[in-house]
């Protein structure tokens, strides 16, 4: 009478094996959905599960359904990877270039959560993946040896029928939106990413050797700027739906009504576009690189090759024109070759800001400091030449808690201990996100913070001997912006000199805070040519 019970026990280890693996290929695609529905059946596992049931009852056949079980567990890590990819960074996974992302997100992480809790979530995540391994491995060890030889292979002929099916769900309009092949697209797409980088060094160096790298032998390179300052800052996350999103244009619009009114009542002008960026939801340093270069980088290869070559950039073009060069990064908390790359006259990373407030979450100091710093550590510096200093405000960075008021009096930021009352405050980042709609307020309301902060600075600083030129990094992750948002950012020009602005007017910006909505914005790469372009007294 055994035989009746290896029935019972071998298939429902079938089933429960079927039924896991199913669930391990295709919950990625539910998370970047948003929630259950279509597909239903992922093939890959009809497919493994019915070959395993028509094994033999062999010693190989168990180390077959062992490696099966791990190959599955790694695909799905990296289906849940490439998830993370399409929802925080707008792009599916690419393996070829993003392992250089571990490290920026480990510090992100760390600087969310603490080290604590970075290393607990690590250590959850292992168990979970070899927890689920194991069990599928328990299920799928079972199936060639403990049942019943003719219920198994009926079994396993019938899951091969099923995938033969949906093999060829095309020719049926019903079925086909049930079934898909997750691993096997994401295979597929993996290897052309790989494939396409293979030729993508050769196409960049052509791209290279089409576009102007150095300028140095323009005359009057720059002069149209009479010595004035610039100041090229970068907002984090700050793209054009913070302005067209109905769910942040309530908030948004009326601070760039206040930016519109306190810059006319300060004497200031005001004139407005928009970029596209090559990235969206983060890679910051991709925008920033192509504005400098004049080249389009939209993945790390490009960027690595640019700064592997001896291209010439904005920073260059500054500083052969006679300005002192000077980056301010506040985030930067590691080393950063990149700025020796550049060749910035200085650099003031974290490290080397006088800082003495407290950190909030990622953001090592609040933008009203960074403002505060550029005018009491950078501008106020004996050094006779006009300055070029890019600028990185971060006060809109993820996860976007606490939100800080702006100081009406900015002589007492000094060394920034006057924020040390908002030291812990808000709630916890992993508390805020665990509701999507608050995340977006508390985005919505960081935004809000940036720029009162930045009409703040203008308001008191600018005048007629600084360009003040703030741009988006580019657009927040499309739990932000929704799916298919463009990848523009605006662009805010303040000056107390009209005449800085009349380029950007016969670039397409228009007077005011807002970007015309109707006007195809160029690429960032096309910003460098343009600017020395624009500002040369002998345009080429």
């Amino acid at each position: 009478m055994p035989e009746p019970v290896k029935v019972k026990v071998g298939i429902p280890m079938l089933l429960g094996g079927l039924f896991l693996l199913n669930i391990l290929l295709l919950t990625p695609r539910w998370v970047v959905a948003g929630g259950l529905g279509p597909p239903w059946i992922a093939l890959e596992a009809f497919l493994v599960v019915g070959f395993l049931a028509l094994l033999p009852r062999r010693r190989w056949s168990l180390v077959g359904a062992a490696a099966a079980a791990l190959i599955a567990a790694v695909v799905a890590l990296l289906a849940f990877s490439d998830a993370a990819a399409r929802m925080s960074l707008a792009r599916p996974l690419n393996l070829y270039l993003d392992v250089h992302l571990v490290r920026p997100v480990l510090h992100l992480l760390v600087g969310n959560m603490g080290w604590a809790r970075t290393v607990l979530l690590a250590l959850g995540v292992a168990v979970l993946v070899v927890g689920v391994t194991l069990v599928l491995a328990f299920l799928l060890t079972r199936l060639p040896t403990e049942s019943p030889a003719r219920p198994r292979r009926v079994m396993g002929v019938l899951l091969l029928a099923l995938s033969t099916l949906g093999l060829v769900s095309e020719r049926f309009p019903a079925l086909a939106p049930q079934v898909s092949l997750p691993a096997v697209d994401l295979a597929r797409e993996q290897v052309h990413y790989f494939s396409r980088m293979l030729g993508e060094r050769e196409r960049f160096a052509g791209e290279m050797a089409d576009s102007p790298s150095s300028y140095g032998d323009l005359p009057g390179l720059l002069e149209g700027l009479g010595g004035r300052d610039v100041v090229l800052a970068f907002l984090e996350s700050y793209g054009v739906s913070a302005l067209d999103d109905p769910r942040y244009a309530p908030v948004i619009q009326p601070r760039l009504d206040d930016l519109e009114a306190r810059m006319e009542a300060a004497g200031l002008h005001l004139v407005s576009g928009a970029l596209v960026a090559p990235s969206q939801g983060g890679q910051s340093w991709l925008g920033r690189g192509a504005i400098l270069s004049g080249l389009w980088l939209d993945n790390q290869l490009r960027y690595e090759l640019l700064l592997a070559s001896d291209r010439e950039t904005l920073v260059d073009d500054f500083r052969r024109a006679g300005f002192r060069t000077v980056a301010l990064m506040p985030a930067i908390t590691m080393v950063w070759p990149e700025g020796e790359r550049f060749g910035y006259d200085e650099i003031f990373a974290h490290r080397d800001i006088e800082y003495r407030g407290p950190p909030l979450n990622w953001v090592t100091m609040p933008d009203q400091f960074t403002w505060s710093y550029l005018e009491t550590a950078i501008r106020s510096d004996p050094d006779p030449r006009p300055l070029f200093a890019e600028v990185a405000l971060i006060s809109s960075h993820a996860p976007w808690v606490p939100i800080l008021p702006v100081l009406e009096d900015w002589d007492a930021i000094g060394d920034g201990s006057v924020f040390n009352p908002w030291e812990n405050a808000g709630e916890r980042p992993e508390d805020l996100w665990r509701d999507t709609d608050r995340v977006r307020e508390h985005f919505a309301l960081s935004v809000d913070y940036v720029l009162h902060t930045m009409t703040s600075y203008a308001e008191r600083f600018l005048d007629e001997g600084t360009l003040l030129i703030a741009m988006g990094d580019h657009q927040p992750a499309p739990l932000i912006t929704g799916e298919d948002a463009s990848r523009d950012v605006p662009v805010h020009v303040i000056s107390g000199d009209p005449t800085l602005l009349e380029p950007f007017l016969a670039w397409g910006f228009r007077p005011g805070a807002r970007p015309d909505p109707d006007r195809p914005a160029p690429r960032m790469d096309a910003f460098r040519n343009w600017f020395i372009q624009a500002f040369s007294a002998d345009p080429f």
